[in-house]
């Protein structure tokens, strides 16, 4: 059984719909991802991020090569990006980054 061509599913504002003609005459207002404002926020976010692992994890290692500090420093800082930092600037920042078309 297959689906007549006006019958399938079509994406539109980040939804699927079944009826062509309603998802072009919907009334939402389409949003855009900005990936510049994203990156910026980012960053903003990890740099004092970063500074404060590294004056809280180099005192406990001074005796450590780079590579042993760097085996704690990277999962701490991808654990605290990835559940805390993105997640939170996409909340906080979510009409800055997904401005109106």
């Amino acid at each position: 059984m297959t689906l007549d061509e006006t019958k399938r599913p079509v994406l539109y504002n980040g939804t699927f719909r079944i009826d062509k003609e309603k998802a072009m005459t919907s009334t939402a207002t389409a949003t855009r991802f900005s990936r510049p404002r994203f990156a910026l926020l980012v960053l903003l976010g990890v740099y004092p991020l970063i500074t404060a692992i590294l004056y809280v994890i180099f005192p406990l290692t001074a005796d450590w090569p780079i590579w042993q500090r760097t085996l704690i420093i990277a999962p701490l800082m991808v654990t605290i990006m990835i559940w805390g930092l993105i997640p939170g600037v996409q909340k906080t920042f979510r009409g800055f980054l997904n401005p109106a078309q």
